[in-house]
């Protein structure tokens, strides 16, 4: 089957990206390639697009791609620096475009397990030919690592509830399904169903465990900076308060000079020179969201936020 995907803040990723007629550019997370299509469409002739995807599915959408300014590679998004090495373009990128979480053709397909109204094995994995999936976590991890998950990548409050509901039911018979697990976290959370389903915060919590999305944008993102050219530009679009939180931090961290220790005397032209020696990106704009309109058209847009900043 195929399933559609709409490309979020298009318009505000190819100008964040200010894209150069014979520029190279990566797209980290090819999804079904809305972002690479469009990025292609402004290079000229010896411009060039390397993207990259952990997805299979990924990989065989791209295969509708034929041209010779573009290449993709199945691996991780953190390993962003290995790949452009072994292109040759480590230090020479223009821009990168990293598009963080889950696309909406993973939602929408059953069988991949990421969505909690549609019944499917509960897999949630980004790369389904390789590690745990959402089912061996939930049936083998310890209650208090499961609450764990929930508390820190989903922010669930009850947490714990979830948890010990859970490794009761699976006493009795094996987690498998997508509806099953959803069921279950329903019916340990109390309160009535409210407008958001009661099992969104754990679905994320697991998927983000199950692929460890965390922390490959952690390393994404160290990666990046020496992917990247004189000028070049970083644009992450983030769906989330933990992923913004950290390229936020992230951010800020390479703009500024070294934390200075309090009462050392330093005048602000000193200040300003460590910021120069060390600083290695700078901030473009601000954090930008979704239109209204955009909104409208693909609801799913509603939570994205894309930052943009400079390689110094």
């Amino acid at each position: 089957m195929t399933f559609s995907h709409i490309p979020v803040l298009l318009n505000e990723c190819l100008d964040g990206l200010n894209i150069k007629s014979d520029g190279v550019y990566i797209d980290a997370t090819f999804g079904r390639g809305g972002h690479s299509r469009a990025i292609l469409q402004r290079l000229g002739a010896n411009g060039k697009l390397f993207a990259i995807d952990r997805d299979l599915q990924a990989i065989e959408a791209a295969a509708s791609i034929d041209d010779e300014r573009f290449c993709i590679t199945h691996n991780t998004f953190s390993n962003i620096k290995d790949v452009a090495a072994e292109h040759g373009i480590l230090g020479m990128v223009d821009g990168i475009l990293m598009d963080i979480g889950v696309s909406s053709p993973q939602l929408d397909d059953a069988q991949r397990g990421f969505s909690f109204d549609r019944q499917g094995p509960l897999d949630m994995r980004m790369d389904n030919s390789c590690g745990l999936s959402a089912a061996d976590i939930v049936n083998t991890y310890s209650s208090d690592d499961l609450s764990y998950i929930f508390k820190v990548y989903g922010e669930e409050r009850f947490a714990r509830k979830v948890a010990a509901a859970i490794v009761r039911e699976r006493e009795n018979a094996k987690i498998e399904t997508t509806t099953q697990l959803a069921s279950i976290i329903s019916k340990a959370i109390p309160g009535a169903p409210g407008p958001k389903h009661k099992a969104t915060r754990c679905f994320q919590a697991l998927r983000i465990a199950v692929n460890a999305e965390l922390d490959e944008l952690k390393q994404a993102l160290e990666g990046a900076i020496d992917v990247l050219g004189r000028d070049g530009r970083l644009c992450v679009i983030s769906f989330h308060s933990l992923e913004d939180r950290i390229v936020k931090t992230f951010y800020r961290d390479k703009s500024s000079a070294p934390p200075i220790p309090r009462g050392l005397p330093i005048t602000d032209t000193e200040l300003a020179a460590l910021k120069a020696q060390y600083a290695k990106l700078e901030c473009v704009g601000k954090a930008i969201k979704a239109s209204d309109s955009e909104i409208m058209q693909n609801v799913r847009s509603r939570s994205a936020v894309l930052r943009v900043a400079k390689r110094l």
